[in-house]
C-alpha cells in the first residue's frame, strides 16, 4: 500500500474547528469518515486499526474529534446527537469543498453514539452517501424517522456477547428501508477486545466499503 497524502487537517464545523488526520492511499476508491463514540476520539486504537485495513484496501480514511477538547469534558454533549450530525455533515462539505478529495465517493464509519451521528447524517445527505458502517453502534439514537430516510447500503456490525445492543441494533434494523445488514460477531463484547473479534470487523468493513462506494445508492 501506497500512502499519497497524510495530513493534520483543521476542519471549521459549527464556528468551532476540529482536529482530524487524513490518509489517502494512492488512486483511492473513495473515503470515509470517521464518527467516534462517546468518551473517545480520532486516536481510539480500534478505529484506526480499522482505518488501517482500510486504507490496505484502497480507501482513503478522515478520523476526526467531532467535539473540542472543552466540549468533550462536558459528558451530556457527548451524547448531543444533533450536534455531532451537523458537525459530521460540515465535515462531510469540506471534504466535498477540497481538491484531494472533492471527486471521492463517501462513506460513514461510526462507532456507539458516532454510529447515531452517521446515520442521521446519512439521512440528510442522503445520495451523497454512498455507504454506511456501524461498530457497536446505538442506530437507535438515530431515530425511527431519519432510519427510514437512509438511502446508504448500512452494516450493523455487533458483538456476539453485547446482547443488550444487539436487540438495539434489531430493532434499530427494522426501520432502516435501504439495503442493510447486521452482522454478528461470535465472542465479541462491545469493544471487540477479543482476539480476532476486530480483524473480523475491520475486514467486513472493508469488503462493505469497496462493494458499496463505488456505486451510488438506489434512490429511495
Amino acid at each position: 500500500m501506497t500512502i499519497q497524502l497524510k495530513q493534520l487537517v483543521e476542519i471549521p464545523v459549527d464556528g468551532v474547528h476540529i482536529e482530524g488526520v487524513l490518509e489517502l492511499p494512492a488512486n483511492a476508491i473513495g473515503i470515509v469518515l470517521f464518527a467516534h463514540g462517546s468518551g473517545s476520539s480520532r486516536r481510539s486504537p480500534r478505529n484506526n486499526f480499522v482505518a488501517r485495513v482500510l486504507r490496505e484496501h484502497g480507501i482513503g480514511t478522515l478520523l476526526m474529534d467531532l467535539l473540542t477538547l472543552a466540549e468533550d469534558l462536558d459528558y451530556q454533549t457527548r451524547f448531543d446527537i444533533p450536534l455531532l450530525t451537523r458537525r459530521l455533515m460540515d465535515t462531510t462539505r469540506w471534504v466535498r469543498a477540497i481538491p484531494t478529495t472533492g471527486d471521492l465517493p463517501v462513506g460513514y464509519f461510526g462507532a456507539s453514539t458516532g454510529a447515531a451521528a452517521a446515520l442521521q447524517a446519512a439521512a440528510a445527505l442522503r445520495q451523497d452517501i454512498r455507504a454506511v458502517v456501524s461498530r457497536g453502534g446505538r442506530p437507535d439514537l438515530a431515530g425511527k424517522r431519519d432510519l427510514s430516510k437512509v438511502t446508504a447500503p448500512t452494516l450493523l456490525l455487533v458483538g456476539g456477547k453485547d446482547v443488550e445492543v444487539i436487540e438495539l441494533n434489531r430493532e434499530a434494523s427494522a426501520h432502516l428501508k435501504c439495503p442493510h445488514e447486521l452482522s454478528i460477531v461470535p465472542g465479541a463484547t462491545h469493544l471487540f477486545e477479543e482476539a480476532g473479534t476486530l480483524e473480523i470487523v475491520a475486514q467486513q468493513a472493508a469488503d462493505w466499503f469497496q462493494r458499496n462506494l463505488p456505486s451510488p445508492p438506489s434512490k429511495g
